[in-house]
């Protein structure tokens, strides 16, 4: 098993759950987030002077999926999320020890 955390634009979270939910991923969580990266922040006017925003608000979509979809999933995100500008997202991938479902007490790992 492997854990997917996709970090996103705001904007393309529809796009991609709809993406993923026609290949078959339907389970995530998804956590509002803020964040700075190349993009380092905008300059907004606010009141007639410019204000620096050095953080800016994300998505972070988390799944736990078989280490043999991640390829897949990653192909999906990043077709649906590249726009080729700063900012785009990143996706990090890391193995899961173990995980246990709590209604059922199923265990995996």
């Amino acid at each position: 098993m492997r854990m997917i955390y996709a970090i996103i634009r705001p904007e393309k979270l529809d796009a991609v759950k709809k993406a993923l939910e026609q290949k078959g991923y339907v389970a995530m969580s998804i956590l509002e987030i803020t964040g700075r990266g190349e993009q380092k922040g905008i300059l907004l006017e606010y009141r007639g002077e410019n204000v620096e925003v050095d953080t800016l608000p994300k998505i972070m979509i988390m799944m736990a999926v078989d280490r043999h979809d991640v390829s897949k999933i990653i192909a999906i995100i990043r077709e649906v999320c590249r726009t080729g500008h700063i900012g785009d997202g990143k996706i990090f991938v890391l193995p899961i020890e173990m995980m246990a479902r709590v209604r059922t007490d199923e265990t995996w790992g």
